[in-house]
């Protein structure tokens, strides 16, 4: 009863999405937001619902070491699960955690090459092999286009959704559709790209392209980084 009325509370049916499903295989999706906001908070949100409709969720870190990701899992599963007394919430957690593989890339050592050989690893020996990919902290500031497009062919090629945190800066002017200039010229590549902003004391999440009203917004609780209004 807890994983269906967890599922119920999906990040996305919140945001207005009729399921969690608004990715197709090989699609891109991206959350936008400064430092600090609340991107990875976002983006594990989205890897537990894949989780707990029985996905394969891989989440590539460029900047925190495992247990630091781990760590995000364990809080954000327990904040989603708080006040319900009726499972043991640690060992319903333990259960999801198989179907998640929690991968690490230096920034500078990152490829899609390199990405590539380590799932073909874990496939080939039956392993892993994920329908989710989550990527956070790819710096698309330092990225090619070319890269990008790379990346994508290979999402198409193992059928795998991926979502990206993109870091954005005070500095930076929108330009075309409100994107952000470092991030506007890969925004064609991308299905569903959102953008969270900090206004006075909550972080506000804005649809900018997908499948819901453009102007479709709901609050993130800078606290407890779960949504906590939709208006």
């Amino acid at each position: 009863m807890i994983k269906q009325e967890m599922i119920l509370r999906n990040t996305m049916r919140q945001l207005g999405f009729e399921s969690e499903e608004i990715l197709p295989q090989g699609g891109f999706g991206a959350v936008l937001a400064r430092a600090g906001v609340g991107k990875t908070a976002f983006l594990v949100q989205l890897a537990l619902s894949g989780l707990l409709n029985e996905k394969k969720v891989l989440h590539i870190s460029l900047n925190d070491p495992v247990d630091k990701v781990n760590i995000w899992y364990n809080e954000l599963f327990r904040l989603l699960a708080a006040g319900d007394e009726r499972v043991n919430k640690a060992a319903f957690l333990e259960s999801l955690l198989p179907n998640r593989f929690i991968m690490t890339f230096r920034v500078e050592g990152f490829s899609v090459p390199k990405l590539e050989e380590r799932l073909n690893d874990l496939s080939e020996q039956g392993i892993f092999s994920p329908s989710i990919m989550i990527i956070d902290g790819l710096n698309f500031e330092d990225s090619r286009i070319s890269d990008i497009k790379e990346l994508k062919k290979l999402a198409e090629k193992r059928g795998m959704q991926a979502w990206f945190t993109v870091q954005t800066h005070r500095h930076e002017e929108p330009v075309a559709d409100s994107f952000p200039s470092s991030f506007a010229p890969f925004a064609e590549l991308f299905e569903i790209i959102m953008e969270l902003r900090h206004e006075h004391a909550d972080v506000h999440i804005k649809v900018l392209r997908g499948s819901v009203a453009i102007s479709a917004s709901a609050l993130l609780d800078p606290t407890t980084m779960l949504i906590k209004e939709k208006f």
